[in-house]
C-alpha cells in the first residue's frame, strides 16, 4: 500500500515552531496549492486554491525555522495522517495533515539579499527499530541555502 503526497505551493503564514520535551523540534506550516483551469461553459479562466497543513520534525523543523517564511515556495513529499481529538465543548474533531519526509526550498528569498536555489533538499532518514516513533532527519550532503505527537502536537 502507498500513502504518498507531493505538493508544490506557497507558504501562507510564518511557520509555527515548537520544542517538545527533550528538545525535539516540530514545525507546522500552511501551504497553498492553486489549480488554474478554463471553465468550458463560461469560457472563463478560474482557479481553485487548496490549503494543506504540513508537519515537519527535527532537522526539517530546523530548516523551516531558519529559512521558510510566509510567501516561500516549497516542494514537500510526505504522507497523509488523520488525527482525532475532543474539543473544549466535548465534540469529536478530526484533521488531516501531511507529515513531511522531504522538503525542497524553491525560488528566491527576498530577505537580506539571500537567494535560495534548488539545491536545498532535506530528507528524512529511515528510523531504526529501536528509536522513538517520530521520524529522524538528516542535513543534506550537498551545500544548500540553508495538539499532539504526530498525534500529540502542541499546536
Amino acid at each position: 500500500m502507498v500513502n504518498k503526497v507531493i505538493l508544490v505551493g506557497n507558504v501562507g503564514m510564518d511557520p509555527e515552531v515548537r520544542a517538545m520535551e527533550g528538545g525535539v523540534k516540530v514545525a507546522r506550516i500552511r501551504l497553498a496549492t492553486t489549480e488554474r483551469y478554463r471553465d468550458r461553459q463560461s469560457n472563463e479562466n478560474k482557479e481553485h486554491t487548496e490549503w494543506h497543513t504540513i508537519t515537519l520534525w527535527r532537522g526539517l523543523a530546523d530548516v523551516v525555522d531558519n529559512y521558510v517564511r510566509k510567501g516561500s515556495q516549497i516542494y514537500v513529499e510526505g504522507r497523509l495522517r488523520t488525527r482525532e481529538w475532543t474539543d473544549q465543548q466535548g465534540n469529536k474533531r478530526y484533521t488531516t495533515e501531511i507529515l513531511a519526509d522531504t522538503m525542497n526550498l524553491l525560488g528566491r528569498r527576498a530577505e537580506g539579499g539571500q537567494v535560495a536555489d534548488n539545491t536545498g533538499t532535506y530528507t528524512a532518514t529511515p528510523r531504526p527499530a529501536t528509536q522513538p516513533a517520530q521520524p529522524q532527519y538528516q542535513q543534506p550532503v550537498a551545500p544548500a541555502v540553508p495538539q499532539e505527537d504526530p498525534d500529540d502536537l502542541p499546536f
